[in-house]
């Protein structure tokens, strides 16, 4: 067993954290092997190599910022020709790394890697580029990258498939099946003849990512089907798209079953309550998430939450409507904040309300007052700094007493923004990003 199948171990049994995987240490000596002739990319998106007699096959290529050091570690590797590249689905962080094989193809003559996907991958980067503005906004709040750029540019697939397809690459026999989870254009790869289990984001060491609050929907009954079909497969490696392999067949059924088992119980009771004429808030306050399967080492929800997800099952059967007859066609936000802290007595009273709320650990109501404060608060009102103050102080209180990654990182950036006001800025932050990795 090598230091990155013994770290892995540890990871499993909760001796060590995955904060050695998310500090990029794991990926300082190039590739790692995982098994014969195959290795791992351990970066923020994973890639893996698959050696065969007719070249290399890849499996995703990593983000932008690790392609020209993959490339350097698979040539230090071998300089066996690059023959395939399968994208497990369209997001950024597993598919910008192919543009160093390509170009040393063109450099040296070689036939280009082909790159296979599902045929949703091309209609994603398609959408991609239509909104790159809306993409860098949310992508600077989520990630802490204030100068981040959404790409424009994408290497589209030179084959697709809809269903399944099985591929050859010299003997290497691979399975590609197509599932809807995280995104709608999802690539499950099984190489039978190995029992390795490539499952992409449909399984990352953590909740599943099925209630992201700035992305698009993501599909939680599918998302549960496809982990019992790899469940089901009787893998004995599984390299997903973030975080450490996971050794042996009754682990890796245990950690598919148990997160199918907690998104199946988060859409049953969704479902139940939606047929019962529940509104949205009701369903938020009558859900109760599985704690047994959220205590799990490999199920906590880190980065996303249970609250989002029920939010997205909500979207994904009923629409935008949440139940709310005065929010169907309502007043614009500004107007109500001005209107109610005109009966409260001023938008200062409402920061100073939020402020005590906040000591008193009611982060979520204090919320709620700070950003009606802020909204009616002018840069010209004496206590246009202490709103400002007080609206960051409430946003840090929630950022520190919330558990996901998404719910801190909008609450960081907002408590950031009003720090710049208060201080007479503009409400630019000046942050970075990689003290937020996951």
């Amino acid at each position: 067993m090598n230091d990155l199948m013994r770290y892995a171990e540890q990871v499993w049994t909760g001796a060590e954290s995955l904060g050695a995987y998310f500090s990029g240490a794991l990926r300082k000596e190039g590739l790692r092997p995982v098994a014969d002739d195959v290795w791992m990319w351990p970066a923020t998106g994973n890639v893996y190599v698959f050696r065969s007699s007719d070249g290399l096959l890849l499996f995703d290529s990593g983000g932008r910022q690790t392609a020209r050091d993959l490339h350097t570690a698979v040539r230090a590797l071998t300089k066996d020709p690059v023959h395939s590249i399968i994208y497990s689905h369209g997001h950024v962080d597993h598919v910008l790394g192919t543009t160093p094989f390509d170009e040393e193809g063109a450099r040296t003559g070689n036939t280009a890697p082909r790159v296979i996907a599902h045929d949703a991958v091309q209609r994603r980067f398609d959408r991609y580029v239509l909104t790159a503005g809306y993409n860098s906004v949310i992508n600077r709040r989520q990630f802490r990258v204030p100068k981040m750029t959404w790409p424009t540019v994408f290497r589209h697939p030179d084959q697709t498939y809809t269903d399944r397809e099985d591929l050859r690459v010299g003997e290497v026999e691979v399975h590609l099946r197509h599932g809807r989870g995280e995104t709608d254009d999802a690539t499950m790869a099984w190489f039978p003849d190995t029992r390795i289990l490539c499952c992409g984001d449909f399984y990352a060491w953590n909740a599943p990512n099925a209630g992201n609050p700035q992305k698009v929907q993501r599909y939680v009954a599918e998302w549960a089907q496809a982990l019992r079909w790899m469940a089901n497969l009787g893998a004995e490696l599984l390299l997903p798209g973030h975080g450490v392999p996971i050794v042996g067949s009754d682990r890796i059924e245990e950690t598919l079953v148990a997160s199918a088992m907690f998104l199946e119980k988060l859409h049953d009771q969704v479902l139940a309550l939606m047929n019962q004429g529940a509104s949205l808030d009701e369903v938020l306050r009558g859900v109760t998430p599985d704690q047994d399967l959220l205590s799990k080492p490999y199920l906590r929800p880190t980065y996303d939450e249970p609250e989002f997800i029920v939010r997205n099952l909500w979207r994904y059967y009923g629409g935008w409507y949440d139940g709310d007859p005065s929010a169907l066609r309502p007043a614009a936000k500004a107007e109500l904040a001005c209107e109610i802290a005109e009966l409260a007595g001023g938008a200062l009273v409402l920061a100073r309300r939020a402020s005590a709320l906040a000591d008193r650990g009611e982060h979520r109501l204090a919320g709620h007052l700070a950003e009606l404060a802020a909204m009616c608060a002018s840069v010209t009102d004496p206590g246009y700094a202490e709103i400002h103050a007080a609206r960051a102080r409430v946003f840090t209180a929630l950022e520190e007493s919330s558990g996901s990654f998404m719910a801190r990182s909008v609450y960081s950036w907002t408590a950031a923004q009003s720090r710049s006001l208060a201080a007479g800025g503009d409400g630019e932050q000046e942050m970075s990003g990689e003290r937020w990795a996951p």
